[in-house]
């Protein structure tokens, strides 16, 4: 993120807001599938908070070695509530609901995320009314959503129970997650790799103090870790948090709030795919034709930004 003390006042280069936008897409949407890789026989706090911790440290040391100027007070401050928000509370309620149900489910109750992100904008932050055809967008990807997860649909193996607990992690970390994505902006934040770096650090330590206090684990635990689990986070690492994670931070200082929620009707796609192909998940034709409803989505939203 660059410092956001006030909205830009010109539009970023097109191709490299595509460029992070694709990157958001596909490889946020392969990360449900490696999240539960790595925490099948791991604590999931505890892992999601060492994915962190890694990616923050290699991404500030990167800034720091690169020459950008060290953050001030205000700027860490700001740029840890921010990851408090977005990798504390929004990611570790996500570690925590695909416990309880599969990561395809996990992902399409993401596409609830566009609700909170564009209405909390404008009753809100901006108090700026989203165009029509975003509304249209955003009700038509509503409804792409609803075939995907009817309640049919959330039946699995830990009852019904079980699925509203991993359903309800979700939504709220869908919540905090809209919330840090429309603070950035508005908060004194040090520039590109540095701000990242702050937020992942910050927002893992977190996250590592609370796995201390109800998991299972100590500071050194990752040393028995399995492979695959080792494996699963090295991927997260580079994929998900350096590369993926600073596209979206970059999208939330650079981006309309109706183009960054798209993010969220494309990635359950991806993670069906990817669930069907390697976890065994179900993609019937139902589940089709809503991702095929939820793009259409995604077009009308992306079509009717400001």
């Amino acid at each position: 993120m660059q410092v956001a003390t006030s909205p830009l006042t010109t539009a970023p280069n097109r191709l490299t807001l595509w460029s992070a936008l694709v990157s958001v897409y596909i490889l946020w949407g392969s990360t449900y599938l490696f999240i539960h890789f790595m925490t099948e026989r791991m604590p999931p706090l505890y892992m999601a908070s060492m994915r962190y911790i890694v990616a923050g440290t290699l991404l500030y040391g990167y800034a720091r070695f690169t020459g950008t100027k060290r953050a001030t007070a205000i700027e860490w401050r700001s740029a840890g509530i921010v990851g408090i928000l977005l990798l504390t509370v929004a990611n570790g309620c996500l570690t925590l609901a695909l416990q309880y149900i599969p990561t395809g489910v996990a992902a399409l109750l993401g596409g609830l995320l566009p609700v909170f992100l564009l209405t909390l904008n404008w009753v809100t932050f901006a108090r700026k009314r989203p165009t029509n055809l975003a509304l249209a967008g955003l009700v038509v990807g509503l409804i792409g959503i609803y075939f995907l997860i009817k309640p049919d649909k959330l039946q699995g193996t830990g009852g019904i129970h079980a699925n509203l607990i991993g359903a309800s992690l979700v939504t709220f970390g869908n919540f905090a997650w809209a919330v840090g994505t429309l603070l950035a902006p508005r908060v004194s934040l040090p520039s590109g790799n540095l701000s990242s770096g702050i937020q992942m650090i910050v927002g893992g330590v977190v996250l590592l103090l609370i796995s201390l206090c109800v998991e299972p684990v100590t500071p050194w635990s990752i040393l028995d870790a399995p492979t695959k689990a080792i494996g699963s986070m090295i991927y997260l690492v580079i994929f998900g948090s350096i590369i993926g994670f600073s596209s979206y931070a970059w999208l939330a200082r650079n981006a309309t709030p109706q183009l960054l929620s798209t993010y969220a009707f494309v990635n359950p796609v991806v993670a069906m795919l990817l669930g069907v192909t390697f976890a065994g998940e179900v993609f019937s034709s139902q589940s089709l034709i809503g991702a095929v409803v939820a793009l259409v989505g995604v077009i009308l939203i992306t079509l009717g930004r400001k």
